[in-house]
């Protein structure tokens, strides 16, 4: 893919080194001359202009990536150019990075934000991640549709414990994606029995949240869960 980032920064040279090194065409694009360092990712190309500018971005050929990350320190630059990049280049995919947990409900798809990543957000998810055993835990939002990336890793008293997926009724609009099964990786295939200590991976929308939580750890979870909090 052809992907462009706003922001030279640490956030943006480390998603660039991460996204060249899986096989990707990297654009970082960066305002301060003080922060065009090509040499900290050679592989990159760099452009030095305002990504909030019309102009500087059709230079950049825009209207050519498959995503646009914006990843500046800087809440209101990176909603401008999400903005930008959905409603004047329609690209596919915008990812947003939110600096100040208190802005992160602008981060929606009126702004042209797809996916918005918020530190204290992915933080506090992946802290959940590691203690929570029998409940639900949000690891991301998926702005346009409107989905998230939930969790549960399952206690042994989970009803479905030792059977096949195919037995699970997982409501509509949720998708089981992983099971994350000590250090090994799962693709989910409906002959294969669930464990308990599996982490279950699942794309659902925020509606059946709770249907997916009955399910999985039983009808009485989303009251005996909320009573803990």
């Amino acid at each position: 893919m052809r992907i462009a980032i706003a922001g030279a920064g640490n956030v943006g040279r480390s998603i660039a080194q991460e996204l060249i090194d899986n096989g990707h065409q990297v654009m970082l694009i960066e305002r301060q001359p003080r922060m065009l360092r090509p040499d900290r990712v050679p592989a990159a190309d760099w452009v030095l202009a305002d990504a909030c500018e019309l102009a500087s971005l059709e230079e950049a050929d825009l209207a050519g990536c498959d995503v646009v990350v914006a990843a500046t320190g800087d809440d209101k630059v990176n909603l401008v150019v999400s903005l930008l990049a959905k409603t004047e280049f329609a690209v596919p995919r915008v990812v947003a990075r939110v600096n100040r947990a208190e802005n992160e409900w602008l981060f929606t798809e009126q702004w042209g934000v797809d996916v918005a990543v918020s530190k204290p957000r992915v933080m506090a998810a992946l802290v959940e991640e590691a203690v929570t055993v029998g409940d639900l835990v949000r690891l991301m939002t998926f702005r346009q549709g409107e989905a998230n990336l939930v969790e549960i890793t399952l206690p042994p008293t989970a009803p479905y414990v030792g059977e096949p997926l195919r037995a699970i009724p997982l409501p509509r609009d949720s998708a089981l994606v992983a099971i994350l099964r000590g250090k090994r990786v799962l693709v989910p295939t409906p002959d294969d029995p669930i464990e308990a200590g599996d982490e279950l991976i699942f794309v659902c929308t925020a509606e059946v949240e709770d249907a997916v939580r009955t399910v999985v750890l039983g009808a009485d979870s989303v009251e005996r869960t909320r009573g803990q909090r």
